[in-house]
């Protein structure tokens, strides 16, 4: 028999309870649901903060017939590998994760294996090439770019997407949020002319994080809207709150008896793009016009 508990490892979240609503009336039954966090602890309610990818995670399961029961909230930040590294058993639904078979998390997109499935943030080399493609068309003569990394993430994709655009890459990793303004200080040293995130680890400080680069006078990227609306530049990536949906159909398989390591993982398939007019202004940039109207949101 499946095992009643189910990870789903992300960039925010609680642990949930789900009750199918035919069973409502028998709490053996009950599936916890555990969103597990990297980043700084804290406390948040399941479906209470727009502002958090997590609700739409919490609205598809209930629209697939679940009712949410009783909320246990946690403050653990265990990402994917954490997660794997803890069970082999427990089913795990991986949203927010980059090249998850470079980073041996999955065997294959098609046949995962293991207990790990879901959905990856990324494209693979077209995500990264269009990354530093739009900072290519807003910074002039860009030729070298700063990559903030998380410790620990991959780069593959980006270097052979900066290859193609005769890009010189300077990659700095970082453990802790303490070590940001280091970070900018060597970018500025290696005199790149833009800089692209990567990584979960900021998510939290993601206001720190566009102040930083303002300070420092960096057009900075990262893949989630929420770092533009934060002060970045521009960002470009999936379409977050449109993969919690899609995870809760794993969610749903799971619980219908179906085997993560049978179910392929998926990429997303909604892109957005979000450009700060703001912040082009104090970095003394132009945005040029048809990139203004591609954007799916523009910050004035």
């Amino acid at each position: 028999m499946v095992d009643r508990r189910i990870f789903i490892a992300a960039l925010t979240g609680a642990l949930v309870g789900f009750t199918p609503l035919a069973r409502a009336q028998r709490p053996t039954k009950v599936w916890r649901i555990g969103v597990l966090v990297p980043g700084t602890s804290h406390v948040l309610a399941s479906s209470a903060n727009a502002n958090l990818p997590s609700p739409a995670l919490v609205e598809a399961c209930q629209e697939l017939g679940y009712a949410e029961g009783r909320n246990v909230v946690t403050g653990s930040n265990p990402i994917v590998a954490a997660a794997k590294r803890a069970t082999a058993t427990i089913p795990i639904v991986m949203v927010g994760t980059f090249d998850p078979v470079g980073s041996g998390l999955v065997a294959n997109l098609a046949r995962p294996g293991g207990n790990v499935t879901g959905l990856c943030t990324d494209a693979g080399d077209e995500m990264s090439g269009k990354n530093l493609g739009l900072l290519a068309e807003i910074v002039p003569g860009l030729s070298r770019v700063g990559v903030l990394r998380q410790a620990g993430y991959q780069g593959a994709d980006l270097e052979a997407a900066a290859r193609r655009l005769n890009m010189e890459l300077h990659v700095a990793d970082v453990n802790t949020i303490d070590e940001l303004e280091s970070a900018f200080q060597t970018m500025r040293r290696k005199q790149v002319g833009a800089v692209l995130i990567r990584g979960p680890l900021f998510y939290g400080s993601r206001q720190q994080l566009g102040d930083m680069a303002l300070k420092y006078r960096l057009p900075t990227t990262h893949a989630l809207k929420e770092y533009a609306q934060a002060g970045l530049l521009l960002t470009y990536g999936a379409n977050l709150p449109d993969l919690y949906r899609r995870a809760a159909r794993y969610v749903d398989r799971i619980v219908k008896g179906a085997k993560p390591s049978d179910l392929p993982v998926e990429q997303p398939t909604k892109f957005e793009l979000v450009i700060n007019l703001v912040t082009a202004k104090v970095l003394g940039l132009t945005i040029p016009q048809s990139l203004v109207l591609r954007a799916d949101e523009v910050i004035r």
